[in-house]
């Protein structure tokens, strides 16, 4: 889809830049999802990153509407101190969003975070060289396994509510998306979906169960 051109009506360049060169390094040819909230005189920034999670950070100024671009022409015209909004890909945006409501379930210190990324990194890079239970093993085999770990179970104070699972695909998002700073995460839940919410923006994933029973459906404001 194209439109008009128009200005990207982003003020907080330098949040935004942040957001989009981490995005980009982890995926060149990623999309990025411009939601206004004119309230605020805002605009929350959506991503999914390649291990299937969705990232958003919200950033001063208020974008032309709900449009999604390439993130990395919009962080060329950042870059550039331009002002133009790059050309609309919005067919390209296939995944639902989290419900605009959550609730918070527990907080978890962003140091132990972490540290958990990076066992789970130290343990991919032992297996790549030195196999598991000395076979060797795919890389890519490797990844997804790790990803799929359950790095954290949180029991909410409020039973018969379930247990919560935080996979290790998040806790990789909310670190390696530079969402830690110094401070604590939030664990949160909103519908069937778990979210970590650290100081600089949040990463998303619906639970396993709601992905084995929910069929996706393509919509360009989902």
């Amino acid at each position: 889809m194209t439109g008009p051109a128009a200005g990207h009506g982003l003020t907080g360049v330098a949040d935004a830049g942040a957001f989009l060169a981490r995005l980009v390094r982890l995926d060149p040819a990623g999309l990025v999802r411009l939601r206004p909230v004119p309230a605020a005189g805002r605009t929350a920034l959506w991503a999914r990153l390649p291990w299937g999670v969705l990232v958003v950070r919200t950033v001063p100024g208020t974008a032309p509407g709900d449009v999604t671009v390439a993130a990395g022409d919009l962080l060329a015209e950042l870059s550039a101190g331009a002002a133009a909004l790059p050309r609309r890909r919005d067919d390209g945006w296939r995944w639902p969003l989290p419900p605009p409501v959550s609730r918070p379930v527990e907080v978890l210190p962003g140091v132990e975070l972490r540290r958990i990324a990076d066992a789970a990194a130290g343990t991919l890079r032992a297996a790549a060289t030195h196999g598991v239970a000395g076979r060797a093993v795919g890389q890519r085999v490797l990844r997804d396994a790790l990803l799929d770990h359950v790095a954290v179970v949180v029991t909410p104070d409020d039973p018969p509510a379930a247990p919560v699972q935080v996979s290790q695909r998040l806790v990789q998002g909310v670190v390696r998306m530079g969402f830690l700073g110094t401070g604590d995460v939030q664990v949160r839940i909103a519908g069937h979906w778990v979210g970590l919410v650290g100081p600089y923006g949040a990463v998303w994933s619906r639970t396993v169960a709601d992905l084995a029973l929910t069929p996706t459906r393509v919509h360009p404001n989902g």
